[in-house]
């Protein structure tokens, strides 16, 4: 524990340093603003770096995105706004505060009890009465996360389905009402459809316990791996894509395809 102190207290040292007077230009000009983009992308390394199962990866995209709560506390901390230790305290207040069933004496039956009572000690945190049952998600978020996040509020007040029935129905519904307006030609009409699928299938993959954002990122890996092998192949056999026929290019995507099956299974039969 001792060395992990001293680690921390050496990472933000060399963050003043490097904010201060014969330091780095680069990170003596950075501003809260400025430094957001770097927040987000540091985040998503992390995601990256979990679905690779790369432990070498994680370590070093944690500390590339604790980096960024570092640099956002040193720049406040030359304010006079807060310091890294007031950041901690409210973080471990925090902690204490929301886990009563932990550090105090209060029985929790279920996992939704417990998540009703989270809610309503983050309610009483913000000091004022939420005008919405929706309130308190963030609009910056990716809208998929942010689609979920809303109708897992929506649920908790007893705005939801009891089965994923009439949730799978929704999601052909939806999809059949898009149908109908490709032949209208309303571009407003068939955006507004698209957004109502896509509101209706994260729905779906919060009934079935499945992160829509996660999901996705790994079906985009998928399609970049399938689509290397269909450019692989292709440039082995001389050719490129422009060259080659759509047939050609979907025999190699389900050649592709064929290979992660068989290793999916035989890693489920290990």
């Amino acid at each position: 524990m001792d060395n992990e102190i001293k680690g921390f207290d050496r990472l933000m040292d060399l963050m003043r340093r490097l904010r201060a007077p014969g330091g780095c230009p680069w990170d003596a000009e950075q501003t809260h603003e400025s430094l957001k983009r770097y927040l987000l992308e540091e985040t998503y390394e992390v995601l990256e770096a979990i679905d690779s199962k790369s432990t070498n990866m994680l370590k070093e995209e944690l500390g590339d995105l604790l980096l960024q709560a570092v640099f956002h506390t040193v720049i406040a901390e030359e304010k006079g706004e807060f310091t890294m230790d007031d950041v901690l305290q409210v973080l471990c207040d925090k902690l204490v505060r929301r886990h009563p069933h932990v550090f105090d004496d209060l029985k929790i039956a279920t996992i939704d009890d417990l998540v009703a009572n989270w809610e309503k000690i983050k309610k009483g945190e913000k000091g004022e009465e939420r005008l919405s049952a929706l309130s308190g998600v963030p609009p910056q978020l990716p809208a998929l996360l942010h689609a979920q996040k809303i109708t897992e509020k929506a649920s908790r007040v007893g705005f939801d389905w009891d089965h994923v029935d009439p949730v799978f129905a929704k999601v052909l519904e939806e999809l059949k009402e898009l149908e109908e307006t490709l032949v209208t030609g309303d571009q407003a009409r068939m955006e507004a459809e698209l957004g109502d699928l896509l509101f209706a299938t994260v729905n779906l993959g919060r009934f079935l316990s499945i992160n829509p954002e996660d999901a996705l990122r790994k079906t985009i890996a998928r399609f970049i791996k399938r689509f290397n092998h269909v450019e692989d192949s292709l440039h082995a056999q001389g050719k490129t894509l422009p060259e080659a026929s759509l047939e050609q290019m979907d025999s190699l995507w389900e050649e592709a395809k064929m290979a992660e099956r068989e290793t999916y299974a035989s890693g489920r039969n290990k």
